[in-house]
């Protein structure tokens, strides 16, 4: 079982892998709100999102899914692209007098390659601090924008070992078998509930899925990215790393 790791810089790399696909082919649009009891105010450009499917490929630019410095994210068989903007970040270093190999504009195409084997224990109760596994709920369903969902919960132990339950609703008819976009579910989520933490959550919510209506321009990454080799990769996200322990504990 995979651990979950917290490091400051985690949202650089991304997993990938997936598996035989559905046939579906058509767009995923959402609606993204405040659902905890204590508010949150939620961006304009957050309250709607959507994933493009065709098969097994996904492409989204939706900030609820595309976390942290992540401005895009491509996900091809076994293989995902995410496009990450770093530019503010090493902005803000470089202007505290740190100094990195990298000397690039900071706007990275990061792409990962995993194997499917690497998805095999999500579903296997594991209860080990640090660790999740997804629970597939047998006999409840609900219909979400015209398809059947299936209940999940995400079980997630922090280092305490106190169990963060993450209930989503999904269609195994839409995406892929392994969906690496949500951490190995087999499908697609039609509704997720995430804790925000001091009573917040943010709920969204599969309004409409419209069928066709994708095209392969639509699954292009935008310009302006350079790809680093993985030592590259290794030397920038270790000297990130190194600057913002640095910075915290002054």
């Amino acid at each position: 079982m995979k651990k979950v790791f917290m490091l400051a810089v985690a949202m650089m790399f991304t997993l990938g892998g997936m598996v035989a696909q559905n046939s579906f082919k058509g767009i995923v649009k959402y609606q993204v709100e405040s659902t905890g009891a204590v508010s949150i105010d939620l961006p304009e450009e957050v309250r709607n999102a959507e994933i493009k499917v065709s098969g097994n490929d996904m492409f989204t630019k939706s900030p609820i899914f595309c976390s942290g410095m992540t401005e895009a994210i491509l996900v091809q068989n076994l293989t995902t692209t995410s496009c990450q903007n770093l530019s503010q970040l090493l902005g803000y270093l470089r202007s505290q007098d740190f100094e990195f190999t990298y000397q690039g504009t900071g706007k990275i195409m990061v792409k990962s390659t995993n194997k499917e084997s690497d998805f095999d224990s999500v579903d296997i109760k594991d209860e080990e601090p640090g660790h999740f596994y997804y629970e597939y709920v047998d006999g409840e369903t609900k219909v979400i924008a015209g398809f059947t969902a299936k209940k999940m919960i995400r079980h997630q132990f922090d280092d305490e070992g106190v169990d963060h339950q993450m209930e989503m609703w999904y269609s195994d008819e839409i995406g892929p078998k392994i969906n690496v976009l949500f951490g190995g579910i087999k499908g697609m989520p039609l509704q997720c509930t995430m804790d925000a933490g001091e009573d917040r959550a943010i709920t969204y919510t599969a309004t409409e899925i419209v069928n066709g209506k994708v095209k392969e321009a639509d699954f292009l990454l935008p310009y302006g990215y350079e790809t680093l080799t993985d030592e590259e990769m290794e030397t920038l996200g270790t000297e990130l790393n190194d600057a913002i322990e640095l910075l915290q504990g002054e």
